[in-house]
């Protein structure tokens, strides 16, 4: 792990930690609690498909934090079919379920920040990331990545 983070500049270092807090801490986190509290459709006045979704994601938030934390691109790709597909569900659900709007989900406003940034630094922290995992021994130098 401190290998590709020694490699890599700061800043985007600084996003794959925001971005694995936010995969792993809240989003698999919540949606592991909500299958330990209430099995595989913990929203009642959801559609059932809409559930095994969001339940899903205890498995592709971890796996995503896991590659994020391991330097590999495939870890920002994931993030962004997962936050793509997220919050096209939380909007439906919001707007096509509950009839609610923007200003009254809390949730759904902190969830398309998270996805706007994660849309707009993810190309930047992406090229500066491994597509392969580099394994390095100690006191050896990981090879150069090829552009």
């Amino acid at each position: 792990m401190r290998a590709w983070m020694g490699r890599t500049p700061w800043w985007a270092v600084a996003l794959v930690l925001v971005y694995v807090i936010v995969m792993a801490f809240v989003g698999a986190a919540s949606h592991i609690a909500d299958l330990a509290r209430s099995g595989l459709y913990p929203y009642g006045w959801a559609p059932d498909w809409l559930n095994l979704y969001w339940s899903s994601l205890a498995v592709f938030d971890s796996l995503a934090a896991l590659l994020l934390i391991s330097g590999r691109q495939s870890g920002v790709d994931l993030t962004r079919v997962i936050m793509a597909t997220d919050l096209m569900a939380n909007w439906y659900a919001a707007y096509g379920i509950q009839h609610s709007d923007f200003a009254a989900q809390p949730g759904l406003q902190r969830l398309t920040a998270f996805t706007v940034l994660v849309f707009m630094t993810g190309p930047f922290v992406r090229s500066r990331l491994s597509a392969r995992l580099v394994c390095t021994r100690p006191g050896k130098a990981a090879p150069e990545r090829g552009r």
